[in-house]
């Protein structure tokens, strides 16, 4: 039975002093048994947490009641058992990092597109669909004709569009511009940077791929493959069913269920990915480490390393 909340939130709002807010919401949460992690700046805020659906409740009241956090919009799935060992609360410089000064989606955005009409916008010849979202999340799934800007952080992406947009110019195309990524965060705040540069068709997908994929029936669906998601569940698909994904404790990347019938596989040491990439001592540490978390599950217990909620490397040893 599918018991645990598991809910990801974010706004982009003017915090004045988001320090302040830290502690407060740490206790009210903790005081819940909530866990996961939530991210705040003075952009706003932004998080996935999970926790027992009255405990949620209580959670999503606390954080609506948050400086402008009134309207506050969340995408809910949920798990049979809880996919974060901690609650973190941190403070940041941005909520969703691009590295760009300046890039404000409370004063200038694209258009939001509902799930239901997002179909029709990529559908149309005249419209160019780019997944805003890093290298190792597109490899699992995206929209049918998407552009993969095959990058390995956000950070990458302001410059990978520069070049694209250099592109069609000199292709001579004004083309409408889509954007989507896993929960809205980061299409919002790209479709922002794309219209500070002064292109006007700029849409992105409201609520990102879970929105679409919760909302839109399979049968419709322009989706191919599993969305990748930032904890336990490692992948999902149409109506948020956990995926067939795991993940490589040792590169922290999703693995397949034909990578994980591979020989270079180990589980909590290496995949095909990452294998004979790390020194000696290194996968000795691997081994002694799932070692421990095969003894903690077997006492019924959870290894604290056993923290899948992690963004995977962004390069692998030489």
């Amino acid at each position: 039975m599918l018991d645990i909340r598991v809910t990801a939130l974010y706004k982009f709002v003017a915090f004045e002093d988001p320090e302040a807010l830290r502690e407060p919401l740490f206790a009210q949460l903790s005081e819940l048994g909530i866990k996961g992690t939530i991210l705040l700046a003075t952009e706003g805020v932004n998080g996935t947490i999970a926790g027992e659906p009255d405990a949620m409740e209580s959670a999503l009241e606390i954080l609506c009641a948050l400086p402008g956090c009134e309207t506050l919009e969340w995408k809910d799935s949920r798990a049979e058992a809880m996919p974060f060992l901690r609650l973190k609360v941190r403070l940041k410089n941005e909520i969703v990092t691009m590295g760009v000064p300046g890039t404000d989606p409370t004063c200038l955005v694209g258009s939001y597109v509902k799930p239901q009409d997002w179909n029709a916008l990529i559908s149309d010849p005249d419209t160019v669909v780019i997944d805003t979202r890093n290298d190792y999340e597109v490899a699992l799934g995206t929209f049918q004709g998407a552009i993969d800007p095959e990058t390995e952080t956000f950070r990458q992406f302001p410059d990978w569009f520069e070049t694209f947009r250099a592109d069609l110019a000199a292709q001579g195309r004004t083309p409408k511009i889509a954007m989507f990524c896993t929960g809205g965060i980061r299409c919002e705040k790209s479709t922002s940077y794309v219209k500070s540069l002064g292109i006007e068709d700029v849409f992105h997908l409201q609520g990102g791929i879970l929105k679409y994929l919760e909302t839109v029936p399979r049968d419709e669906s322009l989706w191919e493959g599993e969305c990748f998601v930032f904890d336990d569940r490692v992948s999902v698909g149409h109506g948020l069913e956990v995926g067939d994904y795991q993940l490589c404790h040792a590169c922290r990347h999703p693995v397949s269920a034909e990578d994980r019938q591979h020989p270079h596989f180990e589980e909590g040491v290496s995949c095909p990915r990452c294998y004979g990439t790390f020194t000696d001592e290194k996968m000795a540490a691997l081994r002694e480490r799932q070692k421990q978390v095969r003894l903690a599950k077997a006492r019924g217990e959870t290894h604290i390393g056993d923290d899948v909620v992690m963004t995977p490397r962004k390069k692998l040893p030489a």
